[in-house]
């Protein structure tokens, strides 16, 4: 073979490996190219899922949060009006035995106590004895028996006499 042929059979060789080569590059590219593309759908559909869980995890915890911050809140409510419920009904208590003990120096005072030196007596027995009490009003006394009569006392009874009434001090 002469170096011609030679040349010439090598050429057409080589020009044919150029071409399986360069047929092989481009499958291998346009392999990869839509394997890069799957990968790339396949990152971009996971990370909208992630992003769509992250924001229900968040939504579910932010109701979580929300729902004890009322709770919290409407304890909170709920504190300070018993607060404001338990200063009125102090301030009626308070209000009361200063008018109770008014009555210590109004005309009708002695008939007071007789009255209620015999109340106490018919309620602690025949053998009581019945004293004056210091803040006003009497108390008796019989063996296991004490009745108070004093006027803190008749004042603390007479509020709590009132019972569901007391509620329209807070009710409009």
């Amino acid at each position: 073979m002469t170096a011609a042929l030679a040349e010439a059979a090598l050429a057409s060789a080589r020009a044919r490996m150029l071409r399986d080569a360069a047929d092989q590059a481009g499958r291998i590219l346009a392999d990869a190219r839509r394997e890069a593309d799957a990968i790339g759908a396949q990152a971009r559909r996971s990370a909208e899922q992630a992003v769509s869980q992250a924001r229900a995890a968040g939504r579910a915890d932010a109701a979580a949060l929300a729902a004890a911050e009322r709770r919290r809140g409407c304890s909170d409510a709920r504190s300070v009006l018993l607060g404001a419920q338990r200063e009125a009904l102090d301030e009626l208590r308070s209000r009361v035995r200063a008018a109770v003990g008014e009555l210590r120096s109004e005309p009708g005072y002695d008939q007071l106590l007789d009255r209620l030196a015999w109340m106490a007596r018919q309620a602690a027995g025949p053998d009581a004895t019945v004293t004056a009490s210091p803040a006003g009003g009497v108390v008796a006394r019989s063996r296991g028996v004490l009745v108070d009569c004093s006027l803190p006392r008749l004042a603390e009874v007479a509020v709590d006499a009132l019972g569901g009434e007391v509620r329209e001090l807070w009710t409009p």
